[in-house]
């Protein structure tokens, strides 16, 4: 169902009152309201050391990526209110080899992370964006932004060249993809719903339409959000911190892990060079292998791509871009630490 569509059959019907409908907007919301009534009781049941982790895990992946989340969706609104289809198309170049860069640079504007990204890029292909290039924009905008480069050179400021290594590397990581999505990508590897064009009626609120694709978008990625906190979660509590201790004399074997690691911490690209920079017993290398990888591909990017593109699409997708982005950022490490 479109959202217009939505819209629509929202309005009352010559047939009688609308029937209320339960969706998982008011179960969120009946959920914190229960929190808040039986917050009491939940102290005492999560007074355990694991569970207390795992749940500040949890609200932290989720309170960092929940505003960025949101600005994501609603950009994602106002390009399907208020930009016009094919302007979008107009601004890129013609051939799509020479519009993934320019897509990818163009992450830059979008202070926002992997959360945000993922409903604009689906409302750039709606908006008839080749995918290849909405995919580069996607792996782009969390990694290469100002926010993103400016956290990094403050928790590095011993180590200053892991800012360009770190632009570099996610660059790099998502021009590929959107190269190989070009020569190897299927259109029906993308859930329809992803690629259905917006129609409009006639006479239809811009504000109205901006206002229902926000939540409808926020609705959908809101709980893959809350699935890929609760993998993060349960990681920090089942794997113990002695393990990455034991890392700092194997950089091979460091550099596999770490970028496993970036994987199922599933941080905010905001906040993972705090992360990276604390875990000092480790080379420089693992660690920028760390930060490019993350903000390409984890549990959290997973569900939400997988929620968005669908199963078929993620199941692709977030393979090859775990290996591109491992490679990627060997290279940007060998040139720049």
């Amino acid at each position: 169902m479109t959202i217009t569509s939505e819209i629509r059959s929202s309005r009352p019907s010559g047939r009688g009152p609308l029937r209320g409908k339960v969706t998982s907007l008011e179960v969120l919301c009946l959920l914190l309201v229960l929190a808040l009534v039986l917050q009491d009781w939940l102290v005492g049941v999560l007074n355990v050391p694991q569970l207390r982790t795992a749940s500040t895990v949890f609200v932290a992946v989720c309170v960092q990526a929940m505003p960025f989340l949101v600005f994501g969706v609603l950009i994602s609104g106002a390009i399907a209110a208020f930009v016009p289809a094919g302007a979008l198309r107009r601004l890129l170049p013609n051939r799509t080899a020479l519009a993934v860069p320019v897509a990818g640079l163009a992450g830059v504007a979008l202070p926002g992370c992997e959360c945000a990204s993922v409903p604009v890029a689906r409302r750039l292909m709606q908006q008839g964006v080749p995918p290849a290039v909405a995919l580069s924009f996607l792996l782009a905008a969390p990694a290469v932004n100002p926010i993103v480069l400016v956290a990094t050179a403050v928790a590095f400021r011993d180590a200053p060249m892991m800012v360009p290594a770190r632009f570099v590397g996610s660059l790099l990581t998502a021009v590929v993809m959107g190269w190989l999505w070009t020569r190897f990508g299927k259109a029906e590897w993308i859930a329809e719903r992803a690629l259905r064009k917006l129609e409009e009626k006639e006479g239809t609120s811009r504000w109205l339409v901006f206002a229902e694709t926000a939540r409808h978008d926020l609705v959908e990625a809101g709980g893959f959000l809350v699935l890929g906190g609760v993998f993060a979660a349960a990681f920090n509590v089942l794997v113990p911190t002695a393990w990455l201790e034991a890392l700092g004399t194997q950089v091979v074997f460091g550099v596999i892990v770490m970028a496993l690691l970036a994987v199922i911490l599933a941080l905010c690209s905001e906040a993972d060079a705090f992360v990276a920079v604390s875990m000092s017993a480790l080379p420089l290398l693992p660690r920028l292998v760390f930060l490019v990888v993350g903000p390409a591909v984890d549990v959290k990017l997973f569900a939400l791509q997988a929620g968005t593109f669908g199963r078929r699409f993620a199941s692709r997708f977030a393979p090859a871009t775990f290996f591109v982005a491992i490679a990627s950022a060997l290279a940007a490490g060998a040139v720049f630490l």
